[in-house]
């Protein structure tokens, strides 16, 4: 689903180059969790949003699903809007926006009709355990634990290959970051995304399938011992 092959990315700052991702090379399938682990300034979260195409990398390959996205013919917009979905550690959900709004922007940018954006919207949250009067709920009034559903719910909108999370659980307490680690390990294994999570929890290790360890923009395997997420996981139909 996701091959990754000798990508490096460098930054020029005032002190000289520094290189935030060094030949990283690594695959992730579909219908499972591939998890990277690493302190601040490690380069995990430049070398997904490199991934995302958020940022350029200097060289190497990356593949989603066959196609090069770094090919100069790739239509990284389509990408974008399609082929990917983030999940963010402060959510990023438009603050003037309601929950359903904020899961059928995705939709409306796509053209998808208003019937079926609200459909769909509305759906992807009662899976998430957003319903009633939470739909109409904006941000500054639902939990954390709820602005990162509905911000998942908003990942999943396009219904993409790959959903990236960008430290899922950074901005949570300990029970609600294990509800949402759970939620994103349902979806691989019910739904067959390939979900590709950056984090410095190392306790997110239980739930992977594969991962790795990323020091100074370089990665290496690491195993991992794992363990199924608890009652309350499984996502509805």
């Amino acid at each position: 689903m996701l091959e990754v092959d000798d990508v490096s990315k460098t930054f020029q700052v005032k002190a000289g180059d520094v290189t935030a991702v060094d030949r990283v090379s690594f695959t992730a399938d579909a219908g499972e969790v591939t998890t990277i682990v690493g302190p601040s300034g490690s380069g995990k979260t430049t070398l997904l949003y490199v991934i995302g195409s958020l940022e350029k990398p200097d060289s190497g390959t990356i593949e989603v699903a066959g196609h090069n996205i770094l090919a100069p013919s790739a239509d990284l917009i389509d990408y974008r809007r399609e082929s990917v979905g983030f999940v963010f550690q402060f959510f990023n959900l438009i603050p003037t926006l309601t929950a359903l709004e904020n899961v059928m922007l995705p939709m409306d940018i796509l053209g998808t009709s208003p019937e079926e954006q609200r459909t769909r919207a509305t759906g992807l949250l009662e899976r998430m355990g957003i319903d009633g009067r939470l739909l109409k709920a904006r941000p500054n009034k639902m939990s954390g634990g709820e602005n990162q559903r509905v911000a998942i719910a908003r990942a999943l909108a396009n219904d993409p290959d790959v959903i990236l999370a960008d430290e899922p659980t950074g901005n949570l307490d300990t029970a609600t970051g294990q509800t949402v680690i759970a939620i994103l390990s349902a979806l691989a294994k019910e739904n067959g995304k390939c979900i590709l999570m950056v984090t410095h929890d190392e306790s997110i290790l239980n739930v992977s399938d594969r991962a790795f360890h990323m020091t100074d923009g370089r990665l290496s395997e690491i195993t991992v011992r794992q363990t199924r997420p608890g009652d309350g996981a499984r996502l509805g139909g």
